[in-house]
């Protein structure tokens, strides 16, 4: 069995109905789901808000290539399409760790990159995981110390079913 965590972000259209798809799609395979945030774009930042969730997910016949595939299927089915690095999207699914899995490959780096520096990810996987290890750097709670929450606002007024 396979245990990944994945990182869900959209900035597009409804943003809440595209986390929602892509939970929906996920749904057998879900072992936990985050509040959602509502957060500022990272990276480039001329566009409009996200809303972030983090879901943990495990099967026993998917690898960390399998989760990209997936993710990727996912992105797709919402319209995803790739105009400018960071730039705004209809979904976005990073597969942030699987199983404590290292890779430089150039299509799959693990843990994802940035993920130590993004409040936007690590403060939902902590909701769902309070004691949670990001492969190379620690315990995130003990990363996300070092950072600010600003920017990053919890909206209990959308809950994603699963």
């Amino acid at each position: 069995m396979t245990r990944a965590v994945l990182s869900l972000g959209s900035n597009l259209g409804d943003r809440f109905a595209f986390l929602q798809g892509a939970v929906t799609g996920l749904r057998e395979r879900l072992q936990a789901v985050s509040p959602v945030y509502e957060t500022a774009a990272w990276g480039v930042e001329d566009q409009p808000d996200f809303l972030n969730a983090v879901v943990i997910v495990h099967a026993d016949d998917v690898d960390e290539w399998g989760w990209l595939a997936m993710g990727q299927r996912l992105e797709n089915e919402a319209g995803r399409v790739r105009l400018r690095h960071w730039g705004p999207r209809t979904l976005d699914v990073d597969v942030v760790t699987v199983d404590g899995v290292t890779s430089e490959h150039p299509d799959l780096r693990l843990p994802h990159p940035g993920t130590p520096e993004r409040a936007t990810v690590l403060i939902p996987w902590l909701d769902v995981e309070p004691d949670a290890v990001l492969p190379g750097h620690g315990r995130v709670a003990d990363v996300m110390a070092g950072l600010s929450a600003d920017g990053v606002r919890r909206r209990d007024d959308l809950r994603l079913e699963w």
